[in-house]
């Protein structure tokens, strides 16, 4: 199998992965705080990250990686995470789905900053077109659903763009399970230091759903498809890649449907459909 091959598998798998992501989080913030989840997920995630460099006895990065390190950080671990887990206590979690498709414009803007990526003018045309369509869906539900949660989402977006591309250009040295246990491993001593602090005074009200959406986040959204979605971009290059994840609109959309049973309107369906037209475009015109 050829690297771009390999590159796009592991980037569809970690879509698959993230598809989850937001309709666990959507169940996890009913009983859980979006904080204490964000810090939690993050420091689960940071105890098992740094299990595996210990088992593989992985070197330390070198301090050139070390602003790196911190950019994902920010980006992926701290950033994403309490920026969606804030948006999801304001909007449902098949509203805020659509938004997702605006990530690969904004992972493919932070591959020409900091990747160092030259897709062709084409390429920018289907995108931004992908990401008109999502625009227009949110203000055609006039931010009267809540504004406050539409540009909560959309801080989301960027930073986790950023968080992407750095975390993409990272893996080519380090590889990209080590990047992200790194990134993890790095923000853990003040991870594990507000997940005591924001800890619940009881927990006999928290479901079992609240359990396994944390669960959920924690070891899959948080590392496993990271593993997955960083090899992917580092193999594949990051704006080619990046633009799977205008697939998972309809994975996530079928999740909040059925397991949530949050509803589905067809103004949503027909965004998704038209941003997943989109990216076959882009795709073309990446190199």
């Amino acid at each position: 199998m050829d690297k771009a091959t390999s590159g796009w598998i592991n980037g569809f798998v970690g879509v698959l992965i993230f598809s989850g992501s937001l309709p666990a989080t959507r169940v996890a913030v009913m009983d859980f705080s979006p904080v204490f989840l964000t810090v939690t997920r993050a420091t689960l995630a940071g105890l098992l990250g740094l299990a595996l460099l210990m088992v593989f006895r992985e070197k330390r990065p070198s301090r050139d990686d070390l602003v790196s390190l911190v950019i994902v950080a920010l980006g992926v671990v701290v950033g994403f995470p309490l920026l969606t887990a804030l948006a999801l206590e304001h909007v449902t979690s098949a509203h805020s789905i659509v938004f997702i498709g605006l990530l690969p414009l904004a992972t493919a803007i932070f591959a020409v900053l900091r990747g160092g990526e030259r897709p062709r003018p084409a390429f920018w045309m289907f995108s931004c077109l992908g990401s008109a369509l999502v625009a227009g869906f949110a203000l055609s539900q006039g931010l009267s659903a809540s504004p406050v949660g539409d540009l909560l989402m959309l801080a989301a977006v960027i930073v986790c763009g950023l968080g992407y591309a750095e975390g993409a250009k990272l893996s080519r040295r380090l590889g990209g399970w080590q990047v992200i246990c790194w990134a993890l491993v790095l923000s853990l001593p003040v991870m594990l230091t507000l997940s005591i602090v924001t800890f619940p005074p009881t927990l006999h009200d928290v479901s079992a759903a609240a359990w396994t959406g944390l669960a959920y986040v924690s070891l899959f959204s948080m590392l496993i498809g990271f593993i997955f979605w960083y090899r992917g971009l580092a193999q594949g290059g990051i704006a080619a890649v990046g633009q799977l994840q205008l697939l998972q609109p309809f994975f996530g959309l079928a999740l909040a449907a059925g397991l949530l049973h949050e509803k589905v309107s067809p103004a949503m369906v027909v965004v998704t459909l038209g941003v997943v037209l989109c990216v076959a475009g882009a795709k073309r015109f990446a190199g």
